[in-house]
């Protein structure tokens, strides 16, 4: 495992090298709210490999291999802007101690959401989030609370625990916030007018945790947008139907720089 330190917090990072070719930016990866390093398994290679580009994985803090966060349900909870303090204080300082500037980010769910709002901000050579957060839906909140029940009861921890060394921190900081009272006004749709960068959004037919509401309703004002709807495919569309999810971000990131 690499790790690099960040505001004096280690996190756990792999790089992807990339191939022959002529220079393009590369891919920083950002995960989703149970999310690691490790879970999003070889599709990133997969995918900087299809691209012709570099990539950068990361897990936040609490996730994967990097540190956990200590009293994770007490005074080390989590508030309600946890997605854009990652997004205007962590991931800035990471792109900036890897030598990244102006990447295509690649996010998936909370990740798609954190990609979203660093691109309302910062230059970005493209922006490809799947199955992003923009608002809070019932249904999200509905599957959330199953997952929960999953965690508490019936075995979601014990297969989480094979990707978090802290698997209480990594649930907890997640679940506790989305399920929280102050989370229901949660809305980014001001800050995604913002984005200039290219935006492709992925929205699979079958998602539990969101409708097409939060992808059609990212429309940036003076960006580039595009939207895919994958059919027969749940919240993980590049779990679900990976070889047209690869093929169809590979086409988008052909258009870009």
């Amino acid at each position: 495992m690499d790790v690099t330190s960040i505001n004096g917090v280690r996190l756990e990072v792999a790089r992807i090298a990339a191939p022959a070719g002529p220079a393009r930016a590369p891919l920083v990866f950002l995960h989703e709210g149970l999310g690691s390093v490790a879970m999003w398994r070889d599709w990133p290679q997969a995918l900087c490999a299809a691209a012709g580009r570099a990539g950068l994985v990361y897990s936040r803090r609490g996730y994967g291999g990097s540190d956990p966060i200590a009293d994770v349900r007490g005074s080390g909870r989590l508030g309600a802007d946890y997605m854009h303090r990652e997004a205007f204080e962590v991931l800035p300082a990471l792109l900036a101690a890897e030598g990244l500037q102006a990447p295509v980010l690649v996010g998936h769910s909370d990740g798609g959401t954190i990609a979203l709002l660093h691109a309302s901000r910062h230059p970005l050579a493209a922006c490809v989030v799947m199955a992003p957060h923009v608002i809070v839906e019932d249904v999200s909140l509905a599957a959330i609370a199953q997952a929960r029940q999953a965690y508490e009861a019936g075995g979601l921890r014990e297969r989480l625990a094979r990707f978090h060394a802290d698997v209480d921190s990594a649930f907890w900081q997640w679940n506790d916030v989305w399920l929280g009272q102050p989370f229901r006004d949660f809305d980014i749709r001001p800050e995604c007018r913002e984005i200039t960068a290219p935006v492709l959004a992925i929205q699979g037919t079958d998602d539990a945790y969101g409708s097409l509401r939060q992808v059609r309703e990212i429309a940036p004002t003076a960006g580039r947008f595009e939207l895919e709807v994958v059919p027969a495919c749940g919240h993980s569309p590049h779990k679900d139907q990976p070889a047209a999810v690869t093929a169809r971000i590979a086409r988008f990131l052909a258009t870009v720089g």
